[in-house]
């Protein structure tokens, strides 16, 4: 894993349901690599989603330290195992010292434009899932690639 995974998702607010689940799996992330969960919040308020997009997009990318590697969540991203997703990490890992950034839209999406600057684009499944439970899936599936690549009985191979 890089030197520190972030977890930069743009929402109106956290529900505790959600976010015990998340909790988990940062807990146990944390074991095996630095992990920070960074929420955003768009400036302003506007019923204008075009707007509200944008504004999440900056809130985004004001949050992001740079350098850092950006992973934008996107369906129309490289699909992906688990393993591949694992070998991907370990090789950031060794090659790219700084933090490994994945972004998470809101109810709205991921701005285009900041998918498109996104050093790369991951997609979760063909599926769309809702934000929260996008975000809890990558967290599951980063804890997935951090026992593959650690050795972890977490993992099981398909028969």
């Amino acid at each position: 894993m890089s030197r520190e995974i972030l977890i930069v998702w743009a929402g109106r607010h956290q529900r505790d349901r959600w976010e015990e689940l998340c909790a988990d799996y940062r807990r146990r992330i944390g074991h095996h690599a630095a992990v920070r969960d960074v929420p955003v919040k768009a400036r302003g308020k506007t019923t204008d989603d075009r707007a509200r997009l944008a504004a999440e997009a900056e809130a985004i990318r004001a949050a992001l330290p740079d350098p850092c590697w950006r992973v934008a969540l996107d369906v129309r991203g490289r699909k992906t195992s688990s393993e591949e997703l694992a070998e991907s990490l370990e090789r950031r890992r060794e090659d790219w010292p700084h933090p490994v950034a994945f972004l998470v839209g809101s109810d709205l999406g991921l701005d285009a434009g900041l998918a498109a600057e996104a050093d790369e684009r991951l997609s979760l499944s063909p599926m769309t899932f809702g934000h929260e439970l996008a975000r809890l899936v990558l967290y599951e599936q980063l804890y997935r690639a951090l026992s593959i690549v650690r050795g972890i009985k977490y993992h099981r191979q398909p028969f």
